[in-house]
């Protein structure tokens, strides 16, 4: 009787005159509940069926891009030397003589190829860290500054135009960057931006960047600024969104007490805005660190040559370059590890950022 009892207390309560256990209201209303659930649920998706079906091409995109190439991750720990016989499976013991271990990240770390990799871990690093410096903060900015334009049709002309850029493909973007920092040759002129620094600014080591070929964008001492620049254009507008929605949803009350304790728009903005959109700017820090080493490979792509290789070569363009070949012989197995390197630092930091976030503000991603 006493193991009955200690099995049943969580959800029956004893009588003590009868002697005898008994099922409460409120365990009869849970137990009813359990045995509709599945009926709701199968109600609910009846009735909302046209949302649910909107719902299908999000998870084939992540079913196609997302999770069947991890299949491929496979192949950082094969031999891209030897190829497997036709009609025998990976998972064979023919198949077995085609495992390479770790080799490939030895090769990737310590080997013949491990400065290639650095240097392009390093570029990468020093971009996205530029980018997470001066671009997350830029849409905040942004957005405090749209909420204290009072008029809404300014307000929304201004909106559309920042909003814009996000829009243009990421090949309009690049041409416009090269057009506007070219440099003067015997076909064009040179670019609006390129006359703007030289007047404004007297400097040669500048003026001898606008005038190398190719023009600032190519130059290696300027193509990082050039990035972050034209990054900040085309995604600072489009990502104030969040943050916009963040702060108008902040009580006028808390403006009006602020203001009878005689504080200015600084003011405002410093001790009643920012505290209350502080759960929003940490979840989205948190998003961003979480691509924090995913600097966009076709950017980067565009925007590089033999004159700024030095500075632009990041990981996504080195893998590219040993899978196609454009590296010494050719390595797609080192390339697909040095990506998962760069993937799993990137796992590491936003679970970093996320334990830091839920220790230091109590609010966390997860």
């Amino acid at each position: 009787m006493q193991l009955f009892k200690l099995k049943c207390d969580d959800f029956l309560e004893y009588d003590e005159a009868s002697g005898t256990y008994y099922m409460p209201a409120e365990q009869q209303v849970r137990d009813e509940a359990e045995k509709t659930h599945w009926k709701e649920v199968g109600f609910t998706l009846l009735k909302d069926w046209r949302l649910y079906l909107m719902l299908i091409p999000m998870l084939l995109v992540y079913l196609l891009w997302r999770y069947m190439p991890m299949t491929n991750l496979l192949a950082a720990f094969k031999n891209p030397n030897t190829m497997l016989p036709s009609g025998i499976s990976a998972g064979s013991d023919v198949g077995l003589q085609d495992w390479y271990g770790l080799t490939n990240f030895d090769e990737l770390f310590f080997g013949a190829q491990a400065n290639l990799f650095w240097a392009a871990f390093r570029n990468t690093f020093i971009i996205a860290f530029y980018g997470l410096l001066f671009g997350f903060p830029f849409p905040i900015i942004l957005a405090l500054f749209f909420n204290e334009i009072k008029s809404n049709i300014t307000r929304s002309i201004l909106q559309v135009c920042v909003y814009l850029p996000k829009f243009m493909s990421t090949v309009i973007i690049t041409t416009l960057a090269i057009a506007l920092f070219r440099a003067p040759g015997e076909t064009n002129e040179m670019g609006v931006l390129s006359q703007l620094m030289i007047t404004l600014f007297d400097n040669p080591e500048l003026e001898a960047g606008v005038n190398s070929v190719g023009g600032l964008v190519y130059s290696n001492n300027y193509f990082r600024a050039i990035y972050q620049i034209t990054g900040i254009w085309e995604h600072g507008g489009y990502d104030s969104i969040v943050f916009f929605a963040a702060v108008i949803a902040v009580s006028p009350t808390s403006y009006e007490a602020a203001q009878m304790d005689g504080a200015g728009k600084m003011q405002q903005m410093r001790y009643v805005v920012l505290p209350s959109i502080l759960s929003t700017v940490v979840i989205m820090l948190i998003m961003k660190v979480g691509t924090l080493l995913s600097v966009g490979y076709e950017k980067v792509y565009l925007m590089t040559n033999t004159g700024n290789y030095e500075a632009g070569r990041i990981v996504a363009v080195l893998s590219n370059a040993w899978a196609t070949g454009d590296q010494t012989g050719g390595n797609a197995a080192l390339g697909i590890a040095a990506e998962m390197v760069n993937n799993l630092i990137g796992m590491i930091l936003v679970i970093g950022a996320n334990t830091i976030a839920r220790k230091a503000t109590d609010v966390s991603l997860y």
